[in-house]
């Protein structure tokens, strides 16, 4: 029985990773949005006899925008948090665990995350209205754009980079180190690593607004990065040649107006 139960538990975890993707999809679409998160043929067809009317406007809202941050967060971080729920699931029979603190520690995690989501919701509507990213969440000036990657890129190189990496990369030891038992010991824990993993990943979170925040292909791209920057074997390995690709990426967009210009 208790098999029976962790598979169950660890099924409907990436049933709701697949709901959230598909949630993401179904919303991309039903606004009219390719994968690359820009209006498709239909969609500017439809515009073009109607212009007033906006495919677009609950990114708009906050919070419609909110919620679809946090359907986001679900779809591109749950898969991260594979290697700390099977390092959990390794210290339930010799630490005490319980199948509600692994639950609770899903549950901590998630609130840091959807937390984010309506922070990064508030500052797509400011950049909105300061007329920075149109109504797609896609930066209007390829300065905007090209310093975003230069930014996220450089950030990699960062001793605040380094930290948030180590607990993320090597959950075991941090549950070592803050072992708490029960459901309210799981979210606390849950809670802790949702901060570290906000403060080692919120750079590709706001790189949306380079090529759209409804950009799928964007999101998954950043999801594959994100879980292979947390294996053990290769983590410490991809995240600084990251860094200057984005840095390169960056100087490469900032550069584009003057070579096109000149």
């Amino acid at each position: 029985m208790p098999s029976l139960i962790r598979s169950a538990m660890w099924l409907s975890f990436f049933v709701a990773i697949l709901a959230a993707w598909w949630v993401m999809y179904s919303q991309s679409t039903g606004m009219g949005l390719d994968l690359l998160g820009r209006p498709n043929a239909m969609a500017e067809r439809m515009r073009w006899m109607d212009p007033n009317m906006d495919m677009s406007m609950p990114m708009a809202e906050f919070w419609p925008l909110s919620t679809m941050w946090a359907i986001m967060m679900a779809a591109m971080m749950l898969p991260t948090l594979v290697p700390t729920l099977r390092s959990y699931d390794d210290l339930i029979h010799s630490a005490n665990g319980t199948r509600a603190g692994w639950l609770g520690v899903i549950a901590g995690y998630g609130a840091v995350w959807v937390g984010f989501a309506i922070a990064i919701a508030g500052v797509q509507l400011g950049l909105l209205r300061a007329g920075l990213i149109d109504m797609l969440g896609i930066a209007t000036s390829t300065y905007l754009a090209g310093g975003l990657l230069i930014a996220v890129g450089g950030f990699q190189f960062t001793r605040t980079k380094e930290l948030c990496h180590g607990v993320c990369h090597a959950p075991g030891m941090y549950f070592l180190g803050h072992w708490k038992t029960g459901p309210w010991g799981g979210a606390r824990m849950g809670a802790h690593l949702g901060a570290y993993c906000v403060g080692c990943c919120w750079g590709f979170m706001m790189l949306g607004f380079v090529g759209g925040v409804m950009n799928l292909a964007w999101m998954g791209l950043a999801t594959l990065f994100m879980v292979l920057e947390k294996l053990p074997q290769l983590g410490h390995k991809v995240m600084k040649p990251m860094g200057v690709l984005l840095i390169s990426a960056g100087l490469a967009v900032c550069a584009a107006p003057v070579i096109i210009g000149g």
